[in-house]
């Protein structure tokens, strides 16, 4: 017998399963709407698809902040974005 508890929980389990679908698909594609492409904030591993020199694809970058490594942020932020190296750019920099 199914309890109130377990249907619960395999409910949540299901609602936050087809959400993480449509992000990780979008991360895939071009241009996203409402968002830039923000250099130098990204940390290590955690830059979008071939980012930059020595990137292959998303999660490949070897160092935290490199200037020439971008990572989609919400529009008309990057710019104010402060990192131990300094603020987002949106051109890349050289590292």
């Amino acid at each position: 017998m199914i309890t109130k508890t377990e249907l619960t929980a395999a409910t949540l389990a299901a609602a936050f399963a087809l959400l993480a679908v449509p992000v990780s698909a979008q991360e895939m594609g071009g241009p996203k709407t409402g968002k830039e492409k923000c250099y130098g904030v990204a940390l290590k591993g955690q830059n979008d698809c071939a980012a930059g020199a020595g990137t292959s694809c998303a999660g490949t970058s070897k160092v935290d902040y490199d200037s020439s490594i971008w990572k989609y942020v919400p529009t008309g932020t990057c710019e104010t974005m402060k990192t131990p190296n300094g603020m987002g750019s949106l051109k890349p920099g050289k590292s």
